[in-house]
């Protein structure tokens, strides 16, 4: 992300990296390569042993394949699809698709009864600081969640803004030089109002008096806190095990010596917080876990969960009931879902605040996920100078063979000089990837608050795309806080 300063505005626009779509020769990806040169070999081949006849016989399969390199559909070439269909197609095959808890069999101690590529994850309490760690035994990482409070960005005044934006920025630079992050999530969600907020303020200033007034007041309220709802932010901090392993066996080795490790990046976490002005609420206990997953796969449980606070607090019983993963959407218990991903950021200069539109957009059950990856300024390096290596022999081989060189190529490789040129002057490098879960009662409904995202983030100069496919893996990595890659 390249950052420019206007000398008379306090608050500074910023401009993010376009989207790499480089391919390995020419613009083209490994499966284009494979099945051209297969169409090239068929060529030469039929023309080498039967000459003119043997191409004709031959010309299904290298105009098929041919066809399946340039051919473009829904974003992607042809060739690009057949992964995908393959995989969808096991998984229809082994009924992967299709989830139900076994009610009577128990589940092992410190699991989460989660469907699909999140049923391995486990349960870790710490005794210290009694934050619930989630740990992931094939990916070797720890989890922990802390919840955030913050008040309205939009609100404030622009040089309050860019300091605000210059802590978060803060923040984010210690995660790259920590080289022991493997993920960090920031999730923004909304969510039914069980009317609790409304509920306690009345019974603290109100004055039930049995008037008239004092009856219709709390009448309104009864029906009004239902009715609305409200923002919750979460920020989660994945340690990667494998990077902290030295750490770890100092520390005393396994879970235990992990979660010593990973103390002390939530202590330098909410340290830096403190300096961004984000109010933290503390780390989620077990029992906190547990609701944010119930009430992700169950919308319609969550105002009851709020309103009594001792049910739904047991990690063993928070998963769903039943999963059901189609091409577009997957339904679990009381809603259904889908999952956008954000393919293109802002690509010409915008001020933090942009995704407003979205942020607050109303009447939807929405989460919005941003997964910050860090990279160790060492692969960061070797991958710029891949990366510019790759371009300028592209853009040589193009000037050789007569093409015409685009403006795209050229904007992808000043946002790679300018990447190197940041790196030099010691700032860190993040991959981001944005992903916005959805939920609705109905597919209606569900269609037509995906339609409302859309356009709520073109006004927030950012394309979407909805995920096909992979709607189950992609939930969990947009719905849930637990740092899960897709």
């Amino acid at each position: 992300m390249v950052t420019t300063t206007h000398t008379e505005y306090p608050l500074s626009p910023v401009q993010f990296s376009r989207l790499t779509k480089r391919g390995i020769l020419l613009g083209l990806s490994l499966p284009q390569l494979i099945v051209l040169g297969i169409a090239i070999l068929t060529v030469v081949a039929s023309l080498y042993i039967s000459g003119g006849m043997g191409l004709a016989w031959t010309s299904p399969v290298w105009a098929g394949a041919a066809l399946l390199a340039v051919i473009p559909a829904g974003g992607r070439k042809l060739i690009e699809w057949v992964p995908i269909l393959t995989r969808w197609t096991a998984r229809t095959y082994l009924g992967q698709l299709i989830y139900r808890r076994r009610v009577i069999r128990p589940r092992p101690a410190g699991t989460l009864a989660l469907p699909g590529d999140a049923a391995p994850l486990r349960e870790w309490e710490d005794p210290e600081t009694g934050a619930a760690m989630i740990h992931d035994p094939h990916a070797q990482t720890l989890t922990v969640i802390l919840g955030v409070s913050h008040p309205a960005f939009v609100l404030l005044d622009p040089g309050e803004q860019q300091r605000r934006v210059a802590g978060w920025g803060r923040v984010l630079a210690a995660a790259c030089r920590s080289g022991r992050i493997a993920r960090i999530q920031v999730s923004e969600r909304t969510l039914p109002d069980s009317g609790t907020g409304l509920a306690e303020w009345w019974r603290t200033h109100g004055t039930d008096d049995g008037s008239w007034a004092a009856t219709t007041y709390a009448e309104l309220i009864d029906r009004a806190g239902p009715a609305g709802e409200r923002h919750a932010t979460t920020i989660s901090l994945a340690l990667d095990m494998k990077n902290s392993a030295r750490q770890i066996r100092t520390s005393g080795g396994g879970i235990r010596g992990a979660a010593a490790v990973l103390r002390q990046e939530m202590t330098t976490l909410t340290t830096a917080l403190r300096a961004a002005d984000l109010t933290s609420s503390g780390w989620l206990t077990p029992g906190e876990v547990a609701v944010i997953l119930r009430s992700s796969y169950d919308p319609a449980a969550a105002p009851a969960l709020e309103r009594h606070g001792n049910l739904g607090r047991d990690l063993a019983t928070a998963g769903p009931v039943a999963v059901t993963e189609t091409w577009d959407r997957l339904r679990s218990d009381s809603a259904f879902h889908a999952v956008l991903w954000i393919t293109e950021w802002p690509r010409s200069q915008v001020y933090p605040g942009f995704l407003a539109p979205l942020v607050l957009s109303g009447g939807i059950l929405r989460t919005l996920a941003l997964h910050y990856t860090p990279v160790r300024a060492d692969q960061a390096a070797r991958d710029l100078r891949k990366k510019k290596t790759e371009l300028i022999s592209d853009a040589a081989q193009r000037r050789k063979i007569g093409q015409i060189e685009d403006a795209a190529s050229s904007a992808e490789l000043d946002d790679v000089l300018q990447q190197e040129a940041d790196l030099t002057a010691g700032h860190g490098v993040l991959r981001v990837s944005g992903l916005i879960s959805v939920s609705a009662p109905t597919v209606d409904d569900l269609d037509a608050a995906v339609a409302a995202v859309e356009q709520a983030a073109i006004q927030a100069s950012c394309e979407t795309r909805r995920l096909v496919g992979q709607q189950a893996a992609a939930f969990t990595a947009a719905a849930l806080p637990l740092c899960r890659p897709v």
